[in-house]
């Protein structure tokens, strides 16, 4: 995919196909185009007006734009706001939108009528939006916090050291399977790369794929790539590859991709056509026997099935590098910069963020870990609690690719890169070629 020649032609690539009668240009021409944006139903409900902010009317309602369309994180972001309403008497109203198009038109949303308040994600996302002045300062929301550690609060912040995000909660992407069926067959957690190739050589003899694989949602692969990069490069090249600031035509990236393309082999196949719904439901039905993931797998699994999810963080690939880096997301919530209701939205924030609103994350999710320290979290099942262990043990927390980049390089080029690269690996020479050039008109526009 060629790189877009504009800013309006990049925000219009990020409209989906199935979006008919709207011509793309003219639909980001200014606030009035992302207001047939809204209108479509791509944000159905969401962006009811920008308005003063002023935040006036004590009891002025607060209105919500959210990505949470699974039933989990739906659930949990629904009991935050139902105790917010009992405890305040002010009414939220959630706009929910499926997770994927929610990211998509990200950009349309916010220059146009957004939210009071949105979910999003700390690294290098929240930071693009503060600067670019689409993001509300929330600073002073901060300054009421306990609870939280100085890195939490370091993700939370843009480049002029304020704070435009509240982080909810965080989950560890490592290697999942089920611990009953590793019993059966007698299989050993890998050391080693040979090791997990030989692995998934034997669980194709016993009839199971044996990584779970998915990525027609465009975003569940970078995973894949983000920890063989930590792995072969280590994290300081990962992090400067995601800046921009390494070639992606080195040998070093080249390498990534050669490992991978031996890997594929073992990954189920016909990833594109597969949400990671669907795979981590293979690993469930236990037709896979693992599955490299975020820890928001576990709400794949029946209450009764959690005890029987076990994970190992990837192997080791280098032993100069070794195995302690990972990529541990942090989600949260952020403030639009011109809310109709900023007082009601702050409160809000200050609850969300406070120890009682971490307690319902805690009883409501099994799949994340949440951020505030203070949080009960003897509820915590032995998953998470050993997940909580594998973050606290990681030498590198990266955030995942399309947060450690920017949002225009991973949607329209990445994206399309690695799906062109699942359905034929053969072309990695010519493939990170392309990367390359478009990187470089990308990141000095």
């Amino acid at each position: 995919m060629s790189r877009p020649q504009s800013q309006a032609e990049y925000l219009a690539r990020l409209v989906p196909p199935s979006v008919a009668g709207l011509n793309r240009r003219s639909l980001l021409a200014g606030a009035a185009g992302a207001g047939a944006l809204l209108g479509t139903g791509m944000l159905a409900g969401c962006g009811s007006g920008s308005g003063s902010g002023s935040g006036a009317d004590s009891k002025q309602p607060v209105s919500f734009g959210s990505n949470a369309s699974d039933p989990t994180p739906k659930k949990v972001l629904a009991e935050l706001t139902a105790s917010f309403q009992k405890a305040s008497g002010i009414q939220v109203n959630i706009n929910t939108v499926d997770h994927n198009t929610f990211q998509e038109n990200i950009n349309n949303y916010l220059q146009g009528k957004p939210d009071d308040l949105f979910t999003w994600f700390a690294g290098y996302r929240m930071r693009f939006f503060a600067e670019k002045g689409l993001a509300g300062d929330v600073s002073d929301v901060w300054s009421k916090f306990s609870g939280y550690s100085d890195a939490f609060k370091k993700a939370s912040t843009g480049d002029d050291g304020k704070q435009y995000f509240v982080p909810l909660s965080y989950y560890p992407w490592a290697v999942f399977y089920r611990k009953s069926v590793w019993q059966q067959h007698g299989y050993q957690v890998p050391k080693t790369l040979d090791d997990l190739n030989a692995l998934g050589a034997q669980m194709k003899k016993d009839g199971l794929a044996p990584i779970a694989f998915a990525d027609k949602d465009g975003w569940p692969a970078m995973g894949t790539f983000d920890i063989l990069n930590l792995r072969i490069n280590g994290y300081q090249f990962h992090i400067d590859l995601m800046a921009g600031k390494e070639a992606w035509t080195s040998d070093k990236v080249k390498k990534v991709f050669d490992t991978w393309a031996g890997l594929l082999p073992i990954h189920q196949p016909d990833a594109l056509g597969r949400t990671w719904q669907e795979a981590a439901q293979s690993l469930q039905q236990k037709k896979s026997g693992m599955y490299l993931l975020g820890l928001f797998v576990a709400q794949q699994f029946n209450e009764n099935e959690q005890d029987d999810i076990d994970f190992f963080t990837f192997p080791e690939i280098d032993s100069t590098i070794g195995a302690g880096a990972l990529d541990a997301p942090i989600d949260g919530y952020m403030m639009a910069r011109k809310p109709k209701s900023e007082a009601n939205a702050k409160k809000l924030l200050e609850y969300i963020g406070s120890v009682d609103g971490a307690n319902i994350s805690v009883k409501n999710d099994p799949g994340t870990l949440v951020a505030n320290t203070g949080a009960d979290t003897s509820g915590y099942s032995a998953l998470q609690r050993k997940a909580a262990e594998l973050v606290g043990s990681a030498t590198e927390i990266a955030q995942f690719l399309d947060r450690d980049t920017r949002p225009d390089f991973a949607s329209t080029v990445i994206i399309p890169a690695i799906q062109q690269f699942i359905k034929n690996p053969k072309d990695i020479s010519g493939l990170l070629t392309s990367i390359e050039n478009q990187k470089k008109s990308i990141f000095t526009s």
